[in-house]
């Protein structure tokens, strides 16, 4: 028959095989959430280093239609290397097209086409190419004036979406009633931007501008 003291000594080591046993579980326990932690913090690095490069294309992008904008300005006013009525042809090697509001060439993706579809269809064949930026992104643009068809915007035909010729403004006491107030129409182009960035970052900006 075991004494007391035996007793004792059995119940304090069965005590200790418990707390070792919890030990081993808080321990597994708290090495799964350090890797889940772990896994989190990369996760969220990937996650930010991706928003950074996408940031970034669009920035480029913004740097391509300023580009592209100020050559269509230019042109515009016959100035620098563009003779006067270049706006009125085709120009491939700035990616212009004189008639972009045909149906020939679609303003925007079909509905369930995304934007590299529309990009490789429609405008890939005819794009301006950039310089890439000390970033490693890659922008290129299309010009589209919104023209039925090519030639002077005036012409018969040619069907531009333009500003009002003519507006109309209250005289005032010394000529009393309505008066013409002629002013130059403002014809309305299409950039479309693509930018190809690092890890396959990709930005789209498509803006109007009147000239």
């Amino acid at each position: 028959m075991l004494t007391r003291p035996h007793i004792r000594i059995a119940q304090r080591t069965r005590q200790k095989g418990v707390i070792l046993v919890i030990s081993l579980i808080v321990l597994v326990a708290m090495t799964l959430a350090a890797i889940a932690l772990i896994r989190s913090v990369g996760t969220s690095n990937i996650v930010a280093g991706n928003l950074a490069f996408q940031q970034s294309a669009v920035r480029s992008g913004d740097t391509a239609i300023e580009e592209a904008v100020s050559w269509l300005e230019s042109c515009n006013k016959g100035g620098g290397s563009c003779a006067v009525g270049t706006l009125y042809l085709d120009d491939s090697s700035h990616g212009y097209s004189a008639s972009g509001s045909s149906t020939v060439t679609p303003h925007s993706p079909a509905a369930n086409q995304t934007w590299d579809a529309y990009w490789r269809a429609s405008l890939d064949g005819r794009k301006a190419t950039l310089i890439p930026d000390t970033a490693g992104n890659q922008s290129f643009y299309v010009i589209d004036r919104l023209c039925a068809s090519s030639g002077a915007v005036t012409s018969i035909g040619v069907n531009c979406t333009a500003s009002t010729l003519i507006s109309s403004a209250q005289g005032n006491g010394q000529d009393a009633g309505e008066k013409n107030l002629n002013g130059t129409a403002l014809v309305y182009y299409r950039i479309t931007v693509r930018t190809q960035g690092p890890r396959n970052s990709v930005s789209y900006i498509q803006v109007m501008v009147a000239l």
